[in-house]
């Protein structure tokens, strides 16, 4: 399937900002934006909801301390019993390093495996070509063509306004980029 998008080059970070919030403003699909480094708003400017991988990744922790103090109670107290100079068998600030560090292992390992699912990287899947220069010193917003009604001079014009280096029109077939 391939889509037709809208590639608007800027020089300066500030410029790359205003053109994404107008953009957002007049409705317009915005799929992404390249920088060389991280741009502070671009994510509200590009309407991003905030991540949830922090939820994902409490949860998990949660699981493996809840988890790991529950397997400590059935082994030290319910399986194997045992007396050891009148100690209670069930001592819980005995089994709190080791649940602290299970929390600690399937919270690394929820939020890599969240991220990976939500990022679709999987093994074998092929990388999106990107035009050159992309990210060496330049910004890039890429607007997708929606429908029919989408008036291309008029998102061109209104990008130049922002100080857009170039406008390129794009399709994008099976994730190579073809002018």
């Amino acid at each position: 399937m391939s889509k037709q998008l809208l590639l608007a080059t800027f020089d300066h970070a500030d410029d790359l900002l205003s053109a994404t919030m107008v953009a957002r403003e007049k409705g317009l699909h915005i799929v992404d934006a390249f920088t060389p480094y991280a741009v502070h708003g671009l994510d509200r400017a590009m309407g991003l909801k905030p991540s949830r991988l922090t939820w994902v990744c409490f949860i998990c922790g949660m699981i493996g301390v809840s988890g790991m103090l529950y397997f400590e109670h059935l082994v030290a107290s319910v399986w194997w019993p045992i007396d050891i100079g009148g100690k209670p068998w069930n001592s819980l600030p005995s089994d709190v390093p080791v649940a602290f560090e299970a929390a600690v292992l399937l919270a690394g390992f929820g939020s890599v495996f969240a991220l990976l699912i939500v990022s679709r990287l999987y093994p074998g899947k092929k990388s999106r070509k990107v035009p050159a220069r992309v990210t060496d010193d330049q910004f890039v917003l890429v607007i997708e063509q929606t429908d029919a009604a989408f008036d291309t001079a008029a998102v061109e014009k209104m990008l130049l306004c922002h100080h857009a280096v170039d406008v390129e029109q794009y399709i994008e077939n099976n994730g190579e980029f073809q002018s």
